[in-house]
């Protein structure tokens, strides 16, 4: 069961809740880096305020059947989040990045 799931479709981008209170997620890409044939996608991710990220981090993904993966526990109840591939091309939204609220 996924208690908190959210879907960007048409940019390939999907957050699974792995928990009742959302604590933990799974973040699956398939997205333009990954159509464009990455070899290693990257999360790059922070908790809090989407102005003002905090708890930085890149974080390496696995790829999988259904996408590259990557499960994370929720520093905040705010995840701001995009995409790089191993040779520094980003997918960030067009700018906006993604946000993901267990509210």
């Amino acid at each position: 069961m996924h208690y908190h799931d959210w879907s960007d479709v048409s940019r390939g981008v999907h957050v699974k809740s792995l928990t009742p209170d959302g604590s933990d997620v799974t973040i699956i890409y398939n997205g333009l880096l990954n159509k464009s044939g990455a070899s290693e996608v990257y999360l790059h991710a922070g908790f809090g305020d989407p102005m003002h990220w905090r708890i930085v981090d890149d974080y390496r993904m696995q790829r999988t059947a259904e996408g590259w993966k990557k499960t994370l526990n929720m520093e905040d109840r705010q995840l701001t989040f995009c995409f790089r591939d191993s040779a520094n091309n980003w997918d960030n939204n067009n700018g906006y990045n993604w946000s993901y609220n267990i509210g």
